[in-house]
């Protein structure tokens, strides 16, 4: 009878386990995006609970928040946000894998550094486009800076902070999708190992 695996982990699937969390390709961007993703992660837990504050306050002692639900939004949001870029990283966003399934070797890199640059080029322009959507929501018509407010009763600046850190994050995406074409290229020009 064969011994069980040490590294398998009940409930684990074995693919996950098998591959690092993030590309090797990513390089340190790639690593530090995957160390800041707890941070996020605590950030939806922390929505979760603010949420069921609200809940309680609001139904138990008839006192609602007027923070609660712009909070909760706001960190959804930059959470949402932060996963695409998180999928870069880790190489799980999702695929049609009709034909990309079928290539292997040279190929598969080039193939790779192909995608990787069309992701880097339109995600270039989502960030242009981005900017104009940030210069609206920091500056004033007459060019004074101010923050571009929810006009809620809490009239938080969440509406502005989103939109900045949309434009920040579309611009460390395009620097990584730009890392993953030239580590694609690379590979694609090394000499094929005999064991591959």
């Amino acid at each position: 009878m064969a011994e069980p695996d040490p590294v398998a982990r009940p409930g684990i699937p074995e693919a996950a386990l098998s591959h690092p969390r993030t590309l090797p390709e990513a390089g340190r961007i790639g690593r530090g995006i995957d160390r800041v993703a707890a941070v996020f992660a605590l950030g939806i837990v922390l929505a979760m609970a603010i949420l069921v504050l609200e809940v309680i306050t609001r139904y138990f002692f008839n006192a609602p928040t007027t923070w609660a639900h712009e909070t909760s939004t706001f960190l959804s949001a930059i959470t949402f946000i932060f996963g695409g870029l998180l999928c870069v990283a880790r190489n799980s966003h999702i695929r049609v894998v009709l034909l990309y399934d079928l290539v292997r070797g040279r190929a598969l890199q080039v193939l790779n550094a192909v995608i990787s640059l069309t992701c880097m080029i339109s995600t270039a322009f989502f960030a242009w486009a981005a900017w104009h959507m940030v210069r609206k929501a920091i500056f004033r018509p007459s060019g004074d800076f101010f923050l571009e407010t929810s006009g809620s009763a809490w009239n938080s600046p969440a509406p502005a902070l989103i939109k900045i850190f949309l434009f920040l994050v579309l611009i460390v995406m395009s620097g990584q999708f730009l890392l993953l074409t030239f580590s694609y290229m690379r590979a694609a020009r090394a000499p094929e190992r005999a064991d591959r």
